[in-house]
């Protein structure tokens, strides 16, 4: 088990935790949540012993080993298989041992501790990790130098996981895998043997990975059962009998301080304001919840362009001589909300590049809409900012005619407030980074915005908050991302890419999910004929008539609540306006009457579009 009792800890003189206490059973799997800045990495590094405690205490079972990502695999010449293979100590201290020990009861010991720590059985492990967060067989014999930064993350998380710690703590271990990679360690940290801690933005993981949340926050730690979302809906159910606690001693007190305003100087009622002052100053405060920072990205609407905005028949598109992907035949409109599908390395990135212009097709016929403008957000964008210079001063290089104003405004509309705006780029948090990438990616007002993993650096908050902006947004998304939560929500539309070509993919996410752990099928097991799929003019008459049932619901819905507060009026109900007060009702009835019949229509478009897309 692992107790946090009454810990204390300071950063630069600000308190990050005071009084903080937990206690996780062994082998629980744990979600550390909290917001950005509260304290979570510094919680795990002084988990880990790398920083001093100011007061309190952590306790673990004695010989407990405590394992957690590696900032970065070294660019060395070892394979990667050899790296995750070292990365459990004891067994490589025991097999080079083995191979020089003369001893014959030494030899005895170590050959059974081999065997009761399986490693015969490790170089198997090893492959299955590796294979899991996205390499090849391949790839797992080459040196680690061969490979990027954020791949030998994944290495280095290979490693961890290979050892088997008792205490596993991870944080952000979602921010390099792709989807196929987030799900495989989902599903992996679920089976974990010892106890999990992981600091993650992921719903998804938080959801399906970890059977609790601990909550970080006012400096205080608390232990939910339950994933994320329930813990969610516990929060909000704890502040919303706060705030109403707190209201009604603000109600109280207010009372009992008019009461001693009223009557403290009269010398007959003095006894009873005294006696009202103690009750005032006996009152423990209730301080209803602080409601947590606005989370915004506010995107420009672009004009209106006549479908379809890209269409291609034949094309093919790769690097040099190599082809990757072949005879595309593709559309997009306005108004599509795509996310691509597939393993890594399939092409995902290079139908990115190819939609926002950064490759030439090949061959076939390739048409956009002339006055086509693409924003395009990738992981490495982030990377590119100038550390030197604040976000007013990157907007101020791509807008010279615009006043400081509009551009502050700009940086708000994105959630970088006055001090964020003159912060220079290098001191900016990871999140904020992201903002100011997706600011810079959407600022032209695009009628397509392509968007690779655009979550990584963003906290809960902000990734719905994000979601609210693409689900406002007019132009197309073509969406990247390892967040299933994102793609749930923003995309109507699945490509898978596959093998050298891009398909629509006609079954959901969950499907693909259980299909990427082994659990489903690449082929439906439909045992009826399928039925003529919609073509994509009928599509888009079905989502047009979708967008008039919503707006007939809400300007009904608009009508009963004018007649709604007409109603209200107590003027209404005095003698003598019997007649006006049926009137009145007469209407509220009938625009009931129509709110009814508008729901069922806007239901039975819903329907129409969903089947449309089966």
């Amino acid at each position: 088990m692992l107790t946090i009792n009454d810990l204390s800890y300071s950063v630069d003189g600000r308190p990050l935790l005071v009084g903080a206490s937990a206690r996780i059973p062994t082998g629980h799997k744990v979600g550390l949540v909290g917001r950005n800045g509260s304290g979570k990495t510094t919680l795990f590094r002084l988990i880990r012993g790398e920083l001093v405690l100011e007061g309190g205490s952590i306790s673990l079972p004695s010989r407990a080993r405590i394992g957690g990502v590696a900032q970065e695999v070294p660019s060395s010449s070892t394979s990667l298989l050899d790296t995750v293979l070292e990365a459990d100590v004891e067994r490589a201290s025991l097999m080079s041992e083995a191979e020089t020990a003369t001893d014959a009861h030494r030899i005895a010991e170590i050959q059974a501790r081999l065997a009761d720590i399986d490693a015969w059985s490790a170089e198997g492990r090893a492959s299955t990790i590796l294979k899991g967060l996205g390499f090849t067989a391949e790839e797992m014999l080459m040196p680690c130098s061969d490979f990027s930064g954020g791949w030998r993350m994944r290495v280095a998380l290979a490693g961890v996981l290979f050892a088997q710690p008792d205490l596993l703590l991870l944080d952000e271990p979602t921010n390099y895998l792709d989807l196929e990679g987030a799900l495989w360690l989902e599903a992996y940290l679920a089976k974990y043997p010892h106890t999990v801690i992981v600091i993650s933005h992921d719903r998804g993981l938080l959801n399906r990975a970890v059977g609790a949340i601990l909550h970080l926050e006012d400096k205080k730690l608390t232990l939910y059962t339950g994933g994320y979302d329930t813990f969610a809906k516990t929060r909000a159910e704890q502040r919303a009998v706060l705030a109403a606690e707190s209201k009604k001693q603000d109600v109280r007190r207010a009372h009992l301080q008019s009461f001693v305003d009223r009557f403290k100087a009269k010398a007959s009622k003095a006894r009873q304001a005294q006696s009202r002052v103690k009750m005032l100053e006996k009152m423990t405060p209730i301080t209803a919840p602080a409601e947590a920072a606005k989370h915004v990205f506010t995107f420009p609407a672009p004009e209106e362009l006549s479908p379809p905005i890209i269409n291609m028949e034949g094309v093919s598109v790769g690097y040099g001589d190599t082809i990757i992907l072949r005879r595309l035949g593709l559309r997009i409109d306005q108004d599509d909300r795509i996310a691509l599908l597939g393993r890594n390395g399939e092409g995902k990135s290079t139908l990115s590049k190819l939609l926002a212009g950064k490759l030439e097709p090949r061959g076939g016929s390739y048409t956009q809409s002339n006055k086509l403008r693409v924003g395009y957000f990738a992981q490495h964008q982030v990377d590119e900012l100038f550390l030197d210079e604040t976000p007013v001063q990157h907007l101020r290089r791509i807008r010279p005619n615009e006043g400081e104003p509009r551009l502050r405004a700009r940086l708000a509309g994105f959630g970088l407030m006055a001090d964020q705006a003159e912060t220079v780029v290098g001191r900016l948090s990871g999140g904020q980074k992201a903002r100011l990438s997706l600011l810079l990616a959407t600022i032209e007002a695009p009628h397509m915005l392509i968007l690779d993993e655009p979550t990584n650096h963003l906290d809960i908050e902000s990734r719905e908050a994000l979601v609210e902006a693409l689900t406002a947004y007019s132009g197309a998304v073509i969406l990247v991302s390892h967040d299933m939560h994102l793609l749930s929500l923003v995309a109507d539309r699945l490509w898978l890419v596959k093998d050298g070509a891009v398909e629509p993919y006609l079954e959901d996410l969950d499907a693909y999910r259980a299909l990427l752990l082994g659990e489903g099928s690449e082929k439906p097991k439909a045992e009826k004929p399928a039925k003529p799929k919609a073509t994509r003019e009928q599509v888009s008459a079905l989502k047009s008539e979708l967008r008039k049932c919503e707006q007939r619901v809400a300007k009904l819905e608009e009508m009963r609540e004018k007649l709604a507060k007409k109603l209200a009026d107590p003027q209404l109900y005095e003698d003598g306006r019997k007649g006006d007060l049926d009137v009145w009702n007469r209407k509220y009835a009938e625009v009931m009457d129509a709110v009814d019949r508008a729901e069922a229509l806007w239901m039975k478009a819903v329907e129409a579009v969903e089947n449309a897309g089966k």
